[in-house]
């Protein structure tokens, strides 16, 4: 008996020989995948939803793929995400309905604008979707579609899940589903019915009543009260005395007959055409009863105007044609163009040009070697390039410029407004002077965006050739075109080295190494310029003031045929450097002492703080220097380049102080020259105070006396100071040889520009277009506030900012920036027309203001309609808002039904047979039934039943959940 007791002897082998089926596999795979996602046992989350948060919250989904066999099949779960605290804070009780039961009563959320039609028809928060896989047919046949539906029965009764499963099945687009629910001793099914047309004894609220009652099969007597909401709505397609907002072109500007053409300098903006198709009026009836409301064949009590819930949504225009998205779009694809400028204008165009520069570079050399039948001048670099530029003149016909001559002298006149004028030197120089000033006024003030986009100011000739480019690349000619006018530009620029003239629209000093390449650029040869002409005003060489009075620009010239290129070239002397041959001073080298006593100071600005000299004790005076050469950041990094590969060893550092130490050898002979007698000690105290270290200590007579010496660094052996300051001779700067070669500085700044490709030239400047771009949305943005577009820009700067501050960004990804202004400008464009047609002009807003102090309310509803789904309308048909809709359908429906041509029915209008109504039919009629009954037997417990209708013109939609007590039915 022991050993038969024992339970280790009690065991049971059991094989099973059974195999299982692919029905059976898959419905133990959906209770995977539920398992997986938790959605087993009892359903939790709050007992209702608050009022519009299908809305406002955010809706989530999980997707996996099963399979039947070789029938692929999706499983979504759709859910609203929810504060997990709060769900877990309610605790449910066995015998509490499912959450999907108790949402099929729920009022809160009925008719959400944006949500899954699962939602919108059934009310629901959570639940799951299997559908058929992308490649996979529909599932239309009965027996398919119901050994789906069983088997998703199986899987909810095996799992206990109680949230909602439902199958898609026919095709895709009817948005056909079946489906269920199961809690405890309760079970909800979910129906559907699609038609094309609708059954004319189902087309009003009465026949969708018989249906109700009739499928939840109640025999109660009195009936339980059937809870009612209905929403018609109303599309108004014609705008009628409202006419698109854009501003009509200017027919007596360049840009003449083009729809938003402004003056070159400025960007379009505005659409080409209307932005907002339509208006859709919802008029809502939240809570009826079957008692209070009639809706017949015959008559019907639902009158919109009466309806006590109004909403308001706009179908705008997808993608409309907009005047500045076009203008970004097309400089945009010039920048991924290949083509030089000899491939776009032509060999033929260009070969001329190209003997330009083959006379360039020979001048350079006959100037070093001329030949002796030639006469020196006339080997100068401005002669060969005058001549060459004579070919081109001559060669070039009328027929093959790309740009039109007056098109383009009005851009070259815009980009260089000194040139519109001939005028003296002192005119001249006044002009640029005060155009500087404003210039440094401008950037400081208005240019928010110059520095964070590295572009340019605002009023700058970088950011004005910007827009003119781009403006040409739109209107006159595209690639070619630009092409020509850049070639122009850079010829204007070399008529200007060569002549003297500043460039205006360009601040003075330094290139800014905060702005674009071009535009620092620019600065290097306005700095040239600058050098040349202060070196020559000090020289002043003969011919100076003949000079001074020729046109002030090479546009200035070719409108004035009084002098010819040859003798704007004949006197000039383009390699003018400074005499590092001539005498130190008038006292011979051989009558010098040791001392330098005998040296004649020169090159003195003023005493330096009434200190004296060490060994002289003559009064210390601070020299007249050479300015440090500015540079560029291209030049910057060449040259930290060439100093890394120096490498880290003792000579190549010294070898790099010695780089580095050209400007302190002019500064020691400058000093020199102004201080003579004076000795290292004295440069340090004017040129680093930190290298000398004073001590005060008393004398043999006990006086107190202040000493001075070198800093430690400067006593090292083989420092760079004490041997620079050994070599360096008693030279002033204005007989130096120059730290800065304009000269050589300038030809290479011209041979930069004129080598750029259009591409490279887009590229260089499309942070100026972007950043007149930006500007521009940010005016109008101001006039319009839309808070949407406010918080777009400040993350497009944000995004623009980080990918152009890289020395070679990829302009690809400007490529969203751009798409982001263009969005921009589509919203402030939809803005102004929706002003419009509620009469909200700039023009008369502020009389508005003062006649109703409900504009402020009209104006929030406008914005509304473009950042929100669906607007609330305040008072519905009896508010402001709601009575500007009312007659905006009024005079759709007047001029809809007494058009001119229509004069039978204007006749019988006229004499009271008829009149018209207020709105057209209804486009889409929505009913959503719901009461509580037992079901399916007399003593069954109460469930929810519901059912949403939906009538469309040429749709009949019944979306049903009937639920059914499985205990005791």
């Amino acid at each position: 008996m022991a050993a038969d007791s024992d339970p280790e002897l009690e065991v049971f082998e059991i094989t099973d020989f059974t195999t299982a089926s692919e029905w059976e596999r898959f419905v133990s795979r959906v209770e995977e995948v539920l398992n997986d996602w938790k959605l087993t046992g009892t359903s939790s989350g709050r007992g209702a939803t608050e009022k519009g948060e299908y809305t406002t919250g955010t809706w989530e989904e999980v997707t996996q793929d099963i399979n039947f066999a070789d029938f692929k099949f999706s499983i979504t779960h759709h859910f609203l995400k929810q504060d997990s605290k709060e769900d877990a804070a309610v605790e449910s009780e066995e015998d509490s309905f499912p959450l999907a039961m108790q949402d099929l009563l729920c009022t809160n959320n009925d008719f959400p604008p944006r949500a899954h039609c699962l939602v919108r028809w059934f009310g629901i928060r959570r639940f799951v979707v299997v559908s058929p896989g992308t490649s996979c047919e529909a599932i239309v046949s009965e027996s398919k579609c119901n050994l789906l539906l069983s088997s998703v029965s199986i899987a909810l009764a095996n799992s206990g899940c109680q949230v909602p499963i439902f199958v898609q099945i026919q095709q895709k687009w009817r948005r056909m589903y079946a489906g269920q629910c199961q809690g405890p001793g309760v079970c909800t099914d979910f129906e559907m019915v699609h038609l094309r047309k609708v059954p004319s004894q189902y087309n009003h609220l009465s026949g969708l009543l018989d249906i109700f009652k009739s499928k939840t099969g109640c025999s109660l007597s009195p009936l339980p009260m059937i809870n009612i909401a209905v929403r018609f709505t109303y599309i108004l397609q014609d705008w009628q005395q409202y006419t698109w907002p854009q501003q009509p072109p200017d027919f007596d500007a360049l840009l003449g007959g083009e729809v938003g053409g402004v003056e070159f300098g400025k960007l379009p903006f505005g659409a080409c055409e209307e932005t907002v198709s339509e208006l859709h009026l919802a008029a809502t009836w939240p809570h009826l009863t079957e008692g209070i409301v009639v809706d017949n064949d015959v008559y019907s009590d639902l009158d919109p105007v009466q309806a006590p819930h109004w909403t308001a949504r706009v179908r705008t225009v997808e993608n409309p044609q907009c005047l500045m998205g076009d203008f970004l779009t097309e400089f945009f694809k010039l920048c991924s163009r290949k083509e030089s400028t000899d491939d776009v204008l032509g060999r033929a165009f260009m070969d001329d040009e190209g003997k330009e520069n083959g006379d360039i570079s020979s001048a350079l050399s006959k100037l070093t070697e001329p030949a002796a039948t030639v006469p020196i001048s006339k080997l100068s670099v401005s002669n060969m390039v005058h001549s060459a530029r004579k070919r081109i003149r001559r060669h070039r016909r009328v027929d093959e410029s790309p740009l039109n001559s007056d098109v383009l002298n009005s851009i070259l006149l815009f980009l260089f407004p000194d040139a519109g004028v001939e005028k003296s030197s002192e005119q001249t120089n006044n002009a640029v002077q005060v155009n500087d000033a404003e210039a440094g006024t401008k950037e400081k003030n208005s240019d928010d965006f110059c520095f964070l986009l590295k572009s340019a100011p605002s009023d700058s000739l970088t950011y004005r050739l910007a827009l003119c480019l781009a403006s040409v690349n739109f209107y006159h000619g595209g690639l070619r075109a630009v092409a020509h006018l850049w070639q122009e530009f850079v010829l204007e620029l070399r008529y200007r080295w060569e002549n003297n003239f500043l460039i205006s629209g360009l601040a003075g000093g330094a290139p800014d190494l905060r702005c674009c390449l071009l535009h620092q650029k620019f600065q290097m040869l306005n700095c040239c310029i600058e050098r040349k002409r202060a070196r020559n005003e000090a020289h002043k060489q003969p011919g100076g003031s003949q000079e001074r009075e020729r046109g002030s620009s090479r546009l200035t010239r070719e409108l004035s045929p009084v002098k010819s290129w040859d003798s704007l070239s004949d006197s000039e002397e383009e390699f003018y450097e400074c005499l590092s041959d001539q005498g130190d001073s008038d006292t011979p080298p051989s009558e010098r002492g040791r001392d330098g006593s005998k040296m004649k100071a020169e090159g003195r600005m003023h005493p330096f703080n009434n200190a004296t000299l060490l060994n002289t004790k003559e009064q210390i005076y601070i020299p007249v220097t050479q300015e440090p050469a500015p540079v560029t950041e291209d030049i910057l990094e060449e040259q930290s380049e060439v100093l890394a590969k120096l490498g880290t060893s003792a000579e190549g550092a010294h070898l790099r102080a010695r780089m580095q130490s050209a400007s302190l050898l002019s500064d020691m002979e400058s000093f020199k020259a102004a201080n003579p007698g004076s000795v290292l000690e004295d440069f340090v105290r004017w040129y680093s105070p930190r290298d000398y270290v004073e001590e005060e200590s008393l004398d043999e007579k006990g006086n107190m006396t202040v000493r001075g010496e070198l800093s430690a660094r400067m006593k090292i052996p083989g420092n760079m100071w004490v041997e620079t300051w050994e070599t360096a001779r008693s030279t002033p700067a204005h007989r130096q040889r120059r730290l800065f070669d304009d000269t050589k500085e300038a030809e290479k700044v011209l041979h930069y520009l004129a080598v750029q490709k259009p591409s490279d030239l887009c590229v260089h400047l499309l942070p100026c277009v972007l950043q007149a771009s930006i500007s521009l949305v940010t005016e109008e943005e101001a006039v319009e506030d839309i808070p949407s577009v406010k918080k777009s820009l400040q993350q497009t700067v944000s995004q623009a900012s980080k990918i152009l501050h890289h020395h070679n960004y990829d302009v690809k990804k400007l490529e969203e920036c751009l798409n982001q202004l263009v969005a921009m400008e589509t919203v402030i464009t939809r803005s102004r027309s929706l002003k419009t047609k509620f009469g909200l002009t700039e023009s008369d807003g502020g009389e508005k203001d003062k006649e109703c102090e409900d504009t402020g309310e009209l104006r929030k509803f406008v914005s509304c309609l473009l950042e929100e789904p669906e607007v609330v309308v305040v008072g519905g048909g009896q508010g402001q808002v709601g009575r500007i809709i009312h007659q905006l359908f009024v005079n759709a429906q007047t001029a809809a039904l007494l058009a001119p041509a229509d004069r039978d029915a204007e006749e019988k209008l006229s004499e009271g047979n008829g009149s018209v109504p207020d709105f057209p039919p209804p486009t889409g009629r929505e009913f959503l039934l719901r009461m509580c009954v037992p079901r399916p037997a007399p003593y069954s417990k109460a469930l929810p039943q519901r059912l949403f209708c939906v009538l469309l013109r040429d749709e009949f939609r019944l979306a049903g959940a009937f639920s059914s007590d499985t205990s005791f039915f």
